[in-house]
């Protein structure tokens, strides 16, 4: 497996196909792609933390990861996003996963459960849920 840099669009394209639950996202810091016999297998995209309470420019937020199940291809993703955002001076990186996941992988790569974060569905005026199971996420963390 082989960690490779990827556009937005490359990335964006890869989750409208293979993602679960989310669509594509807006924008980002950096998106990385997993390649195994020159084949994408994996994909992540880093950026900006969406809660504004973690906006605070030391945070990065893994907004998007997703595989088409090859074998350690989420454990891989997360190391090397990990590795991207110390090596860009970030202080801790999050993300979140649906109460229905484990998240298996974010504990293989020493990612902390910080407990359930947000509702079941966007409570503002306007109904933004993008499609997301309406279900309690969690955010997990890791310290750089």
């Amino acid at each position: 497996m082989t960690v490779i840099p990827i556009s937005l669009k490359q990335a964006n394209e890869y989750i409208t196909e293979h993602h679960r639950h989310h669509k594509a996202v807006r924008g980002c810091k950096f998106c990385i792609g997993l390649e195994v016999d020159n084949q994408i297998v994996g994909v992540a995209i880093c950026g900006r933390p969406v809660s504004r309470h973690y906006d605070d420019g030391s945070t990065l937020e893994i907004n998007r990861l997703c595989t088409n199940g090859y074998k350690n291809a989420c454990s891989k993703l997360y190391g090397a996003c990990v590795r991207i955002a110390k090596e860009m001076g970030y202080i801790k990186v999050i993300t979140y996963i649906l109460e229905s996941e484990n998240g298996a992988s974010l504990k293989a790569s020493n990612f902390i459960c910080e407990g359930f974060a947000g509702g079941r569905i966007w409570t503002g005026t306007r109904c933004r849920d993008n499609g997301v199971p309406r279900e309690m996420k969690q955010r997990l963390v890791k310290y750089l």
